[in-house]
């Protein structure tokens, strides 16, 4: 039962964040890519001020998921290593946080490359 809900809470969560995005695509003129980036940064600073952490222990994987999500992981990454390592932390713990998830998508991006034909739009 406990899985049901959790399943349900990662359901509302992330269904608010991708229509928060379409609505976002629908009535604005910003573009796709601009989108992304408000995004990133949005998780950024929610998870530096600690806005984010109660969304995400409530939310789950439809917290963490999103782009909003990989904001967050930098900057608890960053928050983490300037613990750690001091003021070199800032430099170097978002990227030591996120680097399973950048070096998975590069290598599924470089596969699907491979096994897909793409055209040229034209």
């Amino acid at each position: 039962m406990e899985l049901l809900f959790s399943c349900i809470r990662a359901f509302v969560v992330g269904g608010i964040l991708c229509s928060i995005g379409q609505i976002l695509i629908d009535h604005t003129k910003l573009t796709p890519a601009r989108i992304l980036v408000a995004f990133v940064v949005t998780g950024v600073l929610l998870g530096a001020l600690g806005i984010y952490t109660p969304i995400v222990e409530w939310g789950g994987m439809g917290a963490t998921v999103p782009l909003t999500g990989f904001g967050y992981a930098l900057a608890k990454g960053v928050k983490e290593a300037i613990l750690e390592k001091g003021l070199l932390g800032a430099l170097c713990g978002g990227i030591s946080a996120c680097a399973a998830g950048i070096a998975a998508a590069i290598f599924f991006g470089f596969l699907v490359a491979l096994i897909a034909k793409p055209k040229e739009k034209g």
